[in-house]
């Protein structure tokens, strides 16, 4: 999201206009104050800890000694802070890992090319990357914080983490995975929370069908009250006899759901291709959108593919996926830009809908997480007032933002390749870039082929997804 940093304070109504010029302003104040305060907290913070190292080891004392350094000051500090003192050693940790270990990102954080949590984030990502490539970690990490929110970086952090790591995705996959296991952590009230740690896709699969059956309960309620009646002299003798309205939310449906299942189904035949029905996988009916590029679908490369709206898949589950499916839809991806143009298929409308889930992945709505399979699909200049059905003029938001857009001042345009510039009722700016898929070819540009001048026009078609 990128705002265009002027703000035009003309107009009124009721959702913007000068009467909140004074307040943005205000607020504009005090996020510069935050940002400084916040770097300056971050730099003390770090020199804390470098201040009880040096103490610890003025004398050639470590080990043990240093740790109880640490601990002193962190207490300390803590009092001063009025925090925990394990708190405030976390954050001292914290601090010296980014002023030490990725100064480029602190650098970016100070000039405010990124923000707090962007740092946070590539931090994170960052402690599962090997030190002779963090370097190159850091640098590309800051290229994609620079695009997005914090919030909206972190498959593309994982994506970058896992190409760089010396060691294939695939093989760090099944090392993970022999250590998947399921925990009950005992809360108060009598509630607990049940913790499984499973492959992703198995993971997402369940959340994705557990919502789909919550879906049928509800149906399946309304269905069965008095409205279904045949007729309007049987509803008053329907309703002596119907059952209650399902009053659950989707949470505790899915909760409930996940209970019934577990106590009362029995466990699937293992491995997925066992020869009197299928298992794990095979079991899974749910809608789970996975990109994968040809090379790693044919066993060429061991490269992670994309859950979409989940995280990144080891190869070797994809290709068993791969030969359960019965319909292929083939993208096209731009070489340059690196965003979803096109997909073949037969069926225009359907084959719209697909192109727009792949390319919008998530709300467009600056900062909105939403998955696009649970948004709508909207035409930005509305069909009443001459906008037509082509994927130019169609993107994907969330119930909440397609009604803002509908009722409040907020304005959204196409502005070609998928791009949305939405315009706040005070005249802000916000760039909604086409989201970049964690999977994807890459141009080599360093060779380029025969027949292509460098800084040349794209090959008429793009290599396929």
């Amino acid at each position: 999201m990128k705002s265009n940093g002027d703000c035009g304070l003309g107009g009124g109504g009721a959702s913007g206009g000068s009467t909140h010029a004074a307040a943005f302003a205000g607020f504009a104040e005090a996020l510069d104050l935050f940002h400084v305060g916040d770097v300056a907290r971050m730099r003390a913070l770090a020199e804390l800890g470098r201040s009880a190292l040096r103490e610890a080891r003025r004398d050639g004392v470590r080990g043990m000694a240093s740790d109880m350094e640490m601990r002193s000051v962190a207490a300390e500090a803590a009092g001063m802070a009025r925090l925990t003192d394990r708190r405030l050693q976390g954050e001292i940790d914290h601090a010296m890992t980014v002023i030490d270990d990725y100064p480029a990102v602190f650098e970016a954080w100070v000039q405010r090319r990124i923000e707090r949590g962007h740092v946070d984030v590539v931090v994170r990502v960052g402690a599962r990357v090997p030190d002779e490539v963090r370097s190159a970690y850091e640098e590309a990490a800051i290229a994609v914080c620079e695009r997005d929110v914090p919030s909206r970086v972190r498959g593309a952090l994982d994506a970058l983490a896992a190409r760089l790591h010396p060691q294939n995705f695939t093989e760090r996959h099944k090392t993970e995975a022999a250590e998947r296991c399921v925990r009950v952590f005992h809360g108060t009230d009598g509630m607990s929370n049940l913790v499984a740690n499973l492959p992703t896709v198995i993971a997402a699969g369940m959340l994705d069908r557990l919502t789909q059956m919550g879906q049928s309960v509800k149906d399946a309620r309304v269905a069965t009250g008095p409205e279904g009646g045949a007729d309007a002299a049987g509803a008053a003798d329907a309703a002596e006899v119907a059952e209650p309205a399902d009053t659950r939310t989707m949470d505790q449906l899915r909760a409930d759901i996940l209970g019934d299942l577990v106590l009362g189904g029995a466990p699937v035949v293992d491995p997925t291709y066992g020869t009197d029905r299928a298992g794990g996988l095979g079991a899974i009916r749910a809608r789970v959108q996975v990109a994968v590029t040809a090379e790693t679908l044919m066993g060429k490369d061991e490269n992670p593919t994309e859950a979409v709206g989940a995280g990144l898949v080891d190869a070797d589950t994809v290709r068993q996926l791969a030969g359960q499916v019965s319909e292929w839809d083939r993208l096209f991806i731009d070489p340059v830009t690196r965003t979803p143009v096109e997909i073949d298929t037969y069926r225009p409308t359907a084959s719209m809908k697909k192109l727009l889930m792949a390319r919008d992945q998530h709300c467009r709505f600056p900062g909105c997480r939403r998955a696009a399979i649970r948004c709508e699909l909207d035409h930005t200049v509305d069909y009443a007032l001459g906008g037509h059905t082509h994927i130019f003029n169609l993107a994907h938001l969330c119930q909440r933002h397609h009604s803002m857009k509908q009722f409040t001042k907020w304005e959204v345009r196409q502005v070609g390749g998928g791009v949305l510039e939405w315009t706040s009722p005070l005249g802000r700016i916000y760039r909604e870039d086409v989201p970049i898929p964690a999977v994807c070819f890459t141009i080599d540009t360093a060779d380029p082929p025969p027949d292509a001048a460098p800084g040349g026009p794209p090959p008429d078609e793009p290599p396929p997804f």
